[in-house]
């Protein structure tokens, strides 16, 4: 919390993908720099959980969910936080949100 607070409640972030993708897009990129900023106020461990949209089979999106939080976890290392602060998360519904825009995504959170 005192990382979130340091940085403005920058965290929880968000990284949204196109559909079927796990390349970050380039607003991605600047949301887990600013979530990269803000973890490295703080010491404390960071979580990040994929999510698809409902389309596709449901292990195809599995996989790419894992894909997709796989991308965030190497940017934030490429930002300067330590791969043991990192922890991947599954979610417990791969296929999350309403909105299919929403659902398609990375959520970097402070970690548990």
């Amino acid at each position: 919390a005192a990382a979130q607070a340091a940085a403005g409640g920058t965290l929880p972030a968000k990284v949204f993908f196109e559909v079927g993708k796990s390349a970050i897009p380039a607003d991605g990129l600047n949301a887990i720099a600013t979530a990269a900023d803000s973890l490295k106020a703080g010491t404390g461990k960071v979580d990040i959980t994929g999510y698809t949209d409902k389309s596709g089979n449901a292990a195809q999106n599995a996989e790419l969910a894992k894909e997709r939080a796989k991308a965030v976890r190497e940017a934030l290392e490429k930002a300067g936080i330590a791969r043991d602060r990192i922890n991947m998360r599954p979610p417990v519904e791969i296929t999350g949100g309403q909105n299919d825009n929403e659902a398609r995504r990375v959520e970097i959170n402070i970690g548990v």
